[in-house]
């Protein structure tokens, strides 16, 4: 057995204060694609208010990856200086700044700068979530990916929906009560974090940070950046193009935002599925072959025939988005302590955006050239090759500590036990101790 830093167990906050921690990751997870989703399906209203060309609209669909890019960095830095809760309540608070901001926009530089807003939450979520599955539910790592997971799609399946919906009962205006009314929901999320208690006898100087730009000498570390990435690029063209696509191609707008609405409905089962089989190692590359052919079966049939079955197709993709919960899963098992999986996450999202965001850019550019989307579906198609590829080396049976020496490593409430991600605690004698940060 390869003998990787330790993963603490549950730290001592108490069955009080560990629910209250579920809690807050699922509600925060609710949040993570309402201010993404929410776009898409009133697209063209935005576009018509603001004066939007189609490269501005491309631009507008790539700025939530760009952002998650860019912001995700800074997880790490202020969860070294302050409680992993406040930093979360305080990006949740920002994001709901964002969103008011956007929906009262008149123009397209304030609708831009409130974009940028409304993505800090889901940015840090998005890095600082998988390294407190692993501080907090070491053991349930499966089970807690897989409900954050279905929370992140039911809040995106509800965002797909309810916009459209909005304006069809207010107008033509009423798009800016589809965007903003998602603050509401991410005030509410708040206030569970700020309940979390901080753990006895923590400190930040307990905190031992694994180094990130280790992570450049990783094959692993790559191979799940490009992974994550080229998933999202995915995601974010079906969030971002899919429900425009089938507008265009003669279905009505409330008829495309309900299907998005039942693509991102439907990966709600897939999300919390695929974690409780992806914590096998022997399941792993058959779930991953099993996205890559519902991919390649999904675009092919929208791209020959989007009308013809467009329930069966976007049923089919969102198979395919079971890519997802795979990368999020694969974070914490191929890494050994909540901070390497903390760097790793940051790492792969970090560079995984900047590629994911190359996507719905594309898409745009190519639509505003051509006048069609033949380039969207070259894109995603080539892009379910390189996930592939990737896919097979990041579910290697192996950690990032294994390729480039085990970093840093956090004290543990358990003296002597040493865990392999994947595989039960095993005790050895060592002297130390600790507790980890809270």
């Amino acid at each position: 057995m390869t003998r990787t830093a330790p993963s603490p167990a549950p730290p001592t906050t108490g069955r009080r204060g560990l629910w209250l921690v579920a809690v807050a990751i699922v509600m925060t997870g609710l949040n993570l694609r309402t201010a993404v989703g929410s776009v898409g399906p009133v697209l063209e209203e935005i576009e018509a208010a603001l004066g939007l060309s189609s490269a501005a609209a491309g631009l507008l669909t790539t700025m939530p990856v760009i952002c998650f890019a860019v912001l995700g960095f800074a997880g790490p830095p202020l969860s070294a200086r302050f409680r992993d809760s406040h930093v979360l309540a305080g990006g949740l608070l920002v994001m709901a700044v964002g969103l008011v901001l956007r929906s009262s926009a008149h123009s397209p530089a304030p609708f831009f700068a409130g974009t940028v807003l409304a993505m800090s939450g889901g940015a840090l979520g998005n890095v600082l979530l998988p390294s407190l599955v692993k501080r907090y539910f070491p053991h349930r790592t499966g089970l807690m990916i897989g409900l954050y997971g279905i929370a992140l799609s039911l809040g995106g399946a509800v965002a797909a929906v309810v916009p459209q919906q909005v304006v069809a009962a207010v107008g033509d205006d009423g798009w800016r009560w589809g965007l903003g009314l998602w603050a509401v929901l991410a005030v509410v999320s708040v206030l569970p974090w700020l309940g979390v208690p901080a753990r006895p006898g923590s400190s930040r100087g307990s905190h031992a940070a694994f180094p990130m730009r280790a992570l450049l000498r990783s094959r692993l570390a790559w191979a799940l950046a490009l992974f994550f990435g080229v998933q999202a690029m995915q995601a974010y063209v079906v969030i971002g193009w899919s429900a425009q696509y089938l507008r265009d191609s003669g279905l009505s707008a409330s008829t495309a935002g309900w299907l998005l609405g039942l693509n991102t409905l439907l990966t709600i089962p897939i999300n919390g599925i695929v974690p409780g089989l992806a914590v096998r190692q022997r399941l792993q590359r058959p779930v991953l072959a099993t996205s890559l052919v519902a991919y390649v079966i999904a675009w092919t049939g929208l791209w020959v025939a989007p009308t013809a079955a467009p329930v069966l197709w976007m049923s089919v993709l969102a198979i395919g988005l079971g890519s997802f919960p795979l990368t999020l899963t694969l974070f914490g098992l191929r890494a050994g302590s909540p901070e390497s999986t903390a760097a790793l996450s940051t790492f792969s999202q970090g560079v995984g955006y900047l590629v994911a965001g190359l996507g719905p850019l594309l898409v745009g550019l190519l639509r505003g050239a051509t006048g069609d989307y033949t380039g969207m579906f070259v894109v995603v198609l080539a892009g379910v090759v390189v996930l592939g590829a990737a896919g097979w080396v990041g579910t290697s049976p192996r950690t990032v500590e294994d390729e480039i020496g085990t970093g840093p490593v956090t004290p543990s409430p358990r003296p002597g036990v040493v865990e392999a991600a994947g595989e039960a605690p095993v005790v050895v004698r060592e002297p130390g101790g600790g507790s980890p940060r809270g």
